[in-house]
């Protein structure tokens, strides 16, 4: 069923313009998807049946959103193998370009930037691979803290702590779960990330690039 609901274009389109974690209208997703409103709401309704869409509703609209980090989670990981989007303007080779850099993965960090930080956690031993998940070093349980993350906390959210997320572009993983959502939320919070309007590419800001290269010796 959920395989059925993503494999349609149109849906697909919707639930990758949802990867941002922002809810959306009917009408912002019928024109990201290049679809009528009258057969976006036709995917919507699948695809709230289907569980991978929750919708709310506020005065006379309706907002849709991602069920749960989850299916942020599969979808990303279907990226994968999906064939690649033709680029048809020079509009869409930048935006591919951002996303390669640096992007959003639902709610925590992926691409060039989101790989490269989870290898630099693991090769300084802050995390190390445990199955599908990682795993905080006493050492990286001193770092967090000092970064500004209460690790205790982001343990009792009612998800995953510190997963291996596979990202479509590095073929490689990134940091996901509420770990990687904490720290996503501190480099935004600290000036060094800037989201690019109408995508889900960020921008490392000068301030940012000094610091996640005195911080961590990764230059972006």
């Amino acid at each position: 069923m959920a395989a059925e609901l993503i494999a349609d274009p149109s849906r697909a389109a919707i639930l990758d313009a949802l990867m941002e974690k922002r809810a959306l209208t009917a009408g912002e997703l019928a024109r990201q998807a290049r679809v009528t409103p009258q057969t976006a709401s036709s995917h919507l309704a699948k695809l709230v049946a289907g569980g991978l869409l929750t919708m709310t509703t506020q005065g006379r609209h309706r907002y849709y959103a991602l069920a749960s980090a989850e299916v942020a989670y599969c979808l990303e990981a279907l990226a994968c193998i999906a064939p690649s989007v033709p680029i048809r303007s020079l509009r869409e080779s930048l935006v591919e370009e951002r996303l390669h850099v640096a992007r959003t993965c639902y709610d925590h960090l992926a691409g060039k930037l989101g790989v490269e930080l989870t290898q630099i956690f693991i090769e300084t031993r802050l995390l190390t691979a445990e199955g599908q998940n990682y795993a905080v070093t006493n050492e990286g349980a001193r770092f967090f803290l000092d970064f500004g993350l209460d690790l205790e906390l982001l343990r009792r959210q009612r998800r995953m702590f510190a997963r291996q997320c596979l990202d479509w572009s590095e073929r490689r993983y990134h940091l996901a779960g509420s770990l990687g959502t904490a720290i996503a939320r501190q480099l935004f919070e600290r000036g060094w990330l800037e989201k690019i309007p109408s995508c889900r590419a960020l921008r490392v800001t000068d301030k940012g690039r000094v610091g996640l290269l005195e911080m961590f010796g990764l230059r972006m």
